[in-house]
């Protein structure tokens, strides 16, 4: 199986350590010539959403990872990645994908001093180490949309069909369970 994470920018190189540790080949999406590799399951990680989308966007990537995200191409989307998957953003007029039918609050907890680490329940999972970083939540969500984890009642963790987003890094925790529900997903 071959993962494409998508690396523009961002925490990308963290996820790639950790499915190769899965046992899963990755690749990484740079630029469009990138594309003609064939690939199954797509990463957009976390960083800055509007750089990321702005660069899929410029470099003519953009249309074609929306594309097989519709068509049921597995992706797992971290903070600025679930950024880039949601349908509606409360607090900024900009859309990207638009693939996940849920509302996400960008930059929810804050800036960077609000970034925090907790532990807490992910359906299916257990325990689970999560860490936020300028992180956005998801405020609501539409019929079909498994909730996954909440933190403080705010939802962090969801699945719609292929796609699974969170609002924390699971990249940057030792915990590869994450990855594996997401190459589970194959």
């Amino acid at each position: 199986m071959k993962i494409a994470v998508s690396a523009v920018q961002g925490a990308f190189i963290e996820h790639e350590k950790m499915l190769e540790s899965l046992g899963a080949e990755v690749i990484e999406l740079r630029k469009k010539e990138d594309l003609e590799q064939p690939f199954d399951g797509l990463v957009l990680p976390g960083g800055e959403s509007t750089v990321q989308g702005k660069l899929l966007e410029e470099l003519g990537m953009f249309s074609y990872l929306k594309e097989k995200v519709q068509g049921g191409m597995p992706v797992l989307a971290t903070c600025a990645g679930l950024i880039l998957l949601a349908q509606e953003l409360s607090n900024d007029s900009k859309r990207y994908f638009q693939t996940l039918p849920v509302t996400v609050r960008r930059n929810a907890y804050g800036r960077q001093l609000g970034s925090f680490y907790c532990e807490e329940e992910i359906k299916g999972i257990g325990k689970y180490p999560m860490e936020f970083i300028r992180a956005p939540y998801i405020e609501s969500v539409s019929d079909g949309v498994d909730v996954l984890a909440k933190v403080d009642g705010q939802i962090v963790a969801v699945q719609y069909k292929n796609q699974l987003g969170m609002s924390f890094h699971p990249e940057l925790t030792q915990d590869t369970r994450i990855h594996q529900k997401f190459l589970d997903m194959f």
